[in-house]
């Protein structure tokens, strides 16, 4: 497809997976998550991919009243687009994780595209049992490996259908190529309309490697599944975040850091914010010759509602 003007940054803010023991910069009250992401706006990432955290333990929350307390400081201090997890938990039921999207009708939404073994409890094995900072967090970490991150095709049907008259956007996000033709069903059978936002997401165990020639696999067989209705980002957790963002910019696709995806600004050095990862990939995309797309810009490109039909 061809390359888009202008590159959309997605600045996924806490995410569910890193726990408040692995970094002091990782948000989880609700402060501190609405001020960094209105920092990363301010850095220029168009679009806020968020998720909700106990505003006392930090531990991954699907419940409404953990995001009320955010979304609408976001709305008021900047323009950027929210995007509202419904991953938000590799346990809970689909009814529960679409929750928070339905009830505050964002803009857009993720939405996972098949099961798979999401794990990531080798992390724990960096940590003494005296290091946690909460009690929840080390059996979370570690019994990950005994999770299937559950999102069948009636899970997403039932998703599709409960927020489609919400009109978001939703943000496909495929962890393997097999997840792009569950996609190429979806769309076949009526569920989701172009142009569709593709997020290859990579370097999770349990999905594809993040590396150039599974992402160069990957693009070719979406163009080959759905041509010019589609739209695409990259997301590489860990230290492949900005290597592989920078690759995709330069293949036209858009890119989405945070610290979600990776704690680090490079190999071995704690990011100090979100904005500070965000400020990173905009200033090598900039260097490289593209524009970075304003909000106002992301909604086009993207064919969103617009800020001014999200209920919060």
């Amino acid at each position: 497809m061809a390359r888009q003007q202008k590159t959309i940054i997605t600045c996924a803010v806490t995410g569910a997976i890193h726990t408040p023991t692995m970094s002091d910069a990782l948000p989880y009250t609700y402060d501190d998550i609405a001020a960094q992401a209105i920092d990363a706006a301010e850095a220029g990432a168009s679009i806020l991919h968020l998720h909700a955290r106990d505003n006392e333990t930090g531990a991954p929350s699907v419940n409404t009243d953990d995001f009320a307390p955010f979304l609408p400081r976001i709305k008021q201090a900047t323009d950027a687009v929210v995007n509202i997890s419904t991953g938000g938990s590799l346990t809970l039921s689909i009814q529960d994780r679409i929750n928070p999207a339905a009830t505050f009708s964002a803009e857009m939404c993720s939405m996972n595209m098949g099961s798979m073994n999401f794990s990531f409890h080798p992390l724990a094995k960096r940590y003494g049992d005296d290091d946690w900072k909460f009690d929840w967090e080390k059996e979370y970490v570690a019994n990950s490996d005994g999770n299937i991150f559950r999102n069948t095709f009636r899970d997403i049907a039932e998703a599709a259908k409960t927020l489609a008259p919400h009109d978001i956007k939703f943000e496909h996000e495929c962890y393997d190529v097999g997840h792009l033709y569950n996609l190429k069903f979806c769309m076949d059978i009526g569920l989701f309309k172009a142009p569709i936002f593709v997020q290859f997401v990579m370097g999770i165990l349990g999905g594809i490697g993040a590396d150039i020639d599974n992402l160069v696999f990957m693009k070719k067989t979406a163009d080959k599944l759905f041509g010019d209705d589609y739209r695409w980002s990259i997301l590489a957790a860990g230290a492949s975040q900005i290597p592989m963002a920078t690759t995709a910019s330069q293949m036209g696709g858009h890119v989405r850091v945070g610290l979600e995806d990776s704690l680090f600004i490079k190999r071995g050095e704690l990011a100090e914010s979100n904005a500070q990862q965000v400020a990173k990939i905009r200033r090598i995309v900039e260097d490289l010759g593209s524009a970075i797309a304003t909000p106002d810009e992301a909604r086009e490109i993207l064919d969103l509602k617009g800020g001014d039909r999200v209920n919060f």
